[in-house]
């Protein structure tokens, strides 16, 4: 096993209170009471393209309208209103330490991805950031592992994806590849197990001991 593919969102940084705030700033700007928290939590990961209709409805104007004001305080500052999970950091360091190729693969869009990935103490690491561009290219979780396994020349037996939440762990199957579902970030255990990953990582401190034994058994 030689690529490891990592979430972003949940996985690597806990971001609810930016996205989260961005959230209830654009829903505020259109004039709608935001939902409450437990539910804005589950919107974190989907494309907010995705999520917005089930609160300014399925006009493309009132959606697109909604995406702008989330943009515009997410980018002035939402971005950098997050935080490392604790011991992720040493994950990092210790796979690429043993020659594994790293990369992010994220449905936040790619810039702001590219961003937070830049600014991340560990981000050197990271040999490339898979996000959806804007123009309909990666929007997918699916998309972005087979890009992966394309660019890096890896066969699906020599990858693992780690994330949090179900299209995480669905896009790793759609592409053979084997999954490490993490439960401190936004799905849960439940989620993860129904998704059907391979693995499931209740703490950081365990993760890189079960990547490596992934590995092992490739």
């Amino acid at each position: 096993m030689s690529l490891a593919l990592f979430d972003l969102d949940g996985t690597l940084i806990h971001s609810e209170a930016g996205i989260v705030g961005s959230m209830r700033y654009a829903l505020t700007q259109m004039g709608h009471e935001p939902p409450p928290q437990a539910v804005l939590r589950t919107w974190i990961g989907p494309p907010l393209r995705q999520t917005f209709p089930t609160v300014v409805g399925n006009d493309p104007a009132a959606i697109e309208a909604a995406v702008a004001h989330y943009s515009d305080r997410f980018d002035s500052q939402g971005w950098a209103e997050y935080e490392v999970y604790a011991g992720i950091g040493d994950v990092i360091e210790t796979l690429a330490a043993r020659g594994f190729t790293l990369v992010v693969a994220t449905t936040k869009v790619l810039p702001r991805a590219q961003r937070i990935v830049d600014h991340l103490p560990f981000g050197r690491h990271f040999s490339r950031v898979y996000a959806p561009t804007g123009e309909g290219r990666h929007s997918e979780k699916a998309q972005m592992i087979a890009q992966a396994l394309a660019d890096f020349g890896v066969a699906a037996g020599d990858a693992v994806m780690v994330g949090d939440r179900y299209f995480d762990i669905e896009g790793a199957r759609a592409n053979a590849v084997r999954s490490i579902g993490v439960t401190w970030g936004f799905g849960g255990r439940d989620e993860l197990v129904e998704a059907g990953a391979d693995v499931i990582a209740a703490q950081p401190s365990e993760l890189a001991a079960l990547i490596l034994a992934e590995r092992a058994a490739a």
